[in-house]
C-alpha cells in the first residue's frame, strides 16, 4: 500500500495546479449513475463467481450455503486491498470456518478458478496485441521491469525445487502433513474435470469476463469526454488495468496511473485520463470495502447458533 501511495505522490506532484484543477472539475462533473451501473455489473460478476465456485466444490462433496460462499468472495476482494493475493487464502479460511470445507479443498478450487481466469486474461491480452501491437508492447516494455522480474522468477523456481526435493526425501511427520495437504490441494485443483455441468461452468466463466468488460465500458459514459473512446482503446486499457488488479493489491496507486498512461497513447490528455482512472477505481474499491465489511460483520451473525 505504501508503494502504491508513494507512486501517487511521485507522479501527481509533477502536475501543474491547472492540471490538478482540471482533474477536480472532471470528477465533480462526472455522471455517477454510470459509475453505479459499473459497480452493479461487477457485483453481478461476484454472484456468478460464487455459483461457479459451487460447481467446483460439488465434485468434492461440499455444498456450502450460498450466502457464506458469497460473503467469502467479498472478504477475499477486501483482503486483497492489503496484501496481494491474500484474498484467496482468506476466502478458503472463511469457508473452512463457517462451512467446514477443508482448507486444501477450498484453496485448490480457488487455484483452479484463478488458472481459468488467467487463461481469459491472456486471451484478452492476445486480442489487445492484435488490435494494436505497437502501443501495448511498447507500453509494457517501458512499464514492467522485466529483468528484475526474471531474477525473482528464477529465485522462486530454485526455492520451489529445493522444497520439492526436501518434501520427497523427508520421512518426518511435518513432511507427511504437507504431502497430505498438497494431495487435497491437487484434488481441489482438478475438480474442474469433474464438474457436473461443464457447459454452465464455461458459460458462467464467459459471462464473468463479459461483465468485467461491460463494467469498464459503462464507466466510460461517466464523463462526456470519454464516451467516444473506441473499442481498441477500451480493450487495451481494460487489459492493462486488469494486470494491475491481478498483480498488485487491487491496483492501489497503479490502476489510475496505468489507465491514464494507456489513454495518453490514444491522445487523451493526462488530466482526463487520470480523472477517469480514479473515478472507476474509486467506485469499485468503495464497493469492495462496503461489501467486504458487510461480509465480515454479517458472517458471525448469519451463522450464529
Amino acid at each position: 500500500m505504501a508503494i502504491g501511495l508513494g507512486l501517487v505522490w511521485y507522479f501527481y506532484q509533477k502536475f501543474t495546479p491547472e492540471q490538478l484543477n482540471q482533474m477536480k472539475t472532471y470528477v465533480l462533473q462526472a455522471n455517477y449513475w454510470w459509475l453505479g451501473l459499473s459497480v452493479l455489473l461487477s457485483i453481478i460478476s461476484h454472484v456468478l463467481r460464487t455459483h461457479r465456485w459451487h460447481l467446483l466444490l460439488a465434485p468434492l462433496d461440499h455444498f456450502p450455503k450460498w450466502y457464506n460462499s458469497f460473503f467469502s468472495v467479498c472478504v477475499a476482494y477486501f483482503m486483497n486491498l492489503f496484501i496481494p493475493k491474500s484474498g484467496e487464502l482468506s476466502r478458503a479460511i472463511t469457508l473452512n470456518r463457517y462451512e467446514k470445507v477443508p482448507m486444501q479443498h477450498g484453496l485448490g478450487t480457488i487455484i483452479s478458478e484463478r488458472i481459468i481466469d488467467l487463461i481469459f486474461l491472456m486471451a484478452f491480452f492476445i486480442l489487445a496485441i492484435g488490435l494494436n501491437y505497437a502501443i501495448l508492447v511498447d507500453y509494457l516494455i517501458a512499464a514492467i521491469p522485466i529483468k528484475q522480474l526474471g531474477w525473482i522468477a528464477a529465485g522462486m523456481t530454485l526455492l520451489l525445487g529445493l522444497f520439492l526435493v526436501w518434501l520427497k526425501q523427508s520421512k518426518g511427520s511435518v513432511a507427511k502433513r504437507i504431502q497430505h495437504f498438497l494431495k487435497g490441494l491437487w484434488d481441489g485443483i482438478i475438480s474442474v474435470r469433474k464438474v457436473k455441468w461443464p457447459l454452465i461452468f464455461i458459460l458462467e466463466s464467459l459471462l464473468i469476463w463479459a461483465l468485467y468488460v461491460a463494467s469498464f465500458y459503462a464507466a466510460t459514459f461517466a464523463l462526456a469526454e470519454t464516451t467516444n473512446i473506441g473499442w481498441e482503446a477500451i480493450i487495451i486499457t481494460f487489459v492493462v488495468g486488469s494486470f494491475t488488479f491481478a498483480f498488485t493489491n487491487s491496483g492501489i496507486g497503479y490502476y489510475p496511473l496505468a489507465v491514464a498512461g494507456i489513454l495518453g497513447l490514444f491522445d487523451i490528455a493526462p488530466p482526463l485520463g487520470n480523472a477517469f482512472g480514479w473515478l472507476i477505481w474509486t467506485a469499485n474499491i468503495s464497493a469492495i470495502i462496503f461489501f467486504g465489511l458487510l461480509a465480515l460483520l454479517s458472517l458471525p451473525l448469519v451463522n450464529k447458533k
